[in-house]
Order: C-alpha cells, then sequence, then structure tokens
C-alpha cells in the first residue's frame, strides 16, 4: 500500500448515521444480529444477539459496516476501546434495528 492510499483512507468522511429498516442509526443504537446465511460459527453464536454500534464504517468500495459490540459481552468495554475479540463487523443487511421501546 502507497502513502497516497494511506491519505485516502484518512480523509475519508466519517458516516455520522446510516439508513437501516426506515431508520436512521448512529453510534450507541441497538441493533439486533441476523446475520445471512453461509456465515461462521461465530455467527451462529452472535445470531438474535443484541448488540450496541460502537461504529459505523466505510471501506473503498463504499460499502458499509458496523462495528458492533455485543450488549451482553462481560468484555463489553474492551469493545469499545477497539480490542480485538470483542467487534465484530455487520452489514446493514445483517442487523435489525431495535425499536425506541425495545431501547
Amino acid at each position: 500500500m502507497q502513502q497516497d492510499d494511506w491519505n485516502r483512507l484518512e480523509a475519508r468522511p466519517q458516516l455520522e448515521s446510516v439508513c437501516c429498516g426506515g431508520r436512521d442509526l448512529r453510534v450507541g443504537d441497538r441493533v439486533r444480529v441476523c446475520p445471512q446465511k453461509g456465515g461462521d460459527a461465530m455467527d451462529c453464536l452472535l445470531s438474535g444477539k443484541v448488540a450496541i454500534i460502537e461504529a459505523i464504517e466505510q471501506d473503498y468500495e463504499d460499502h458499509v459496516h458496523l462495528a458492533l459490540v455485543m450488549e451482553d459481552d462481560p468484555g463489553r468495554d474492551l469493545g469499545m476501546l477497539r480490542q480485538p475479540g470483542h467487534r465484530f463487523f455487520y452489514q446493514l443487511e445483517e442487523v435489525e434495528p431495535m425499536d425506541a421501546e425495545a431501547t
């Protein structure tokens, strides 16, 4: 990767919100994890869990990914500090916004 590639990555504006299921989602919002079929063992374990959006990321192809921290993870604080093993990335199609009453 050349220096110009790194500069492009750093220069990307951060997304404040994304639309999912007719709702605007922001960092700190809660979602239910609904992984697509064909995922790995972690997807099976996390399916149906409630998670908190830690970050909204966008790659070079403009695909949006949500960095999620599981609400019931005893190491949730480590996920909020962006430590490996406590953050999980999902696409918008793999999450379901939680109703305001549920939050």
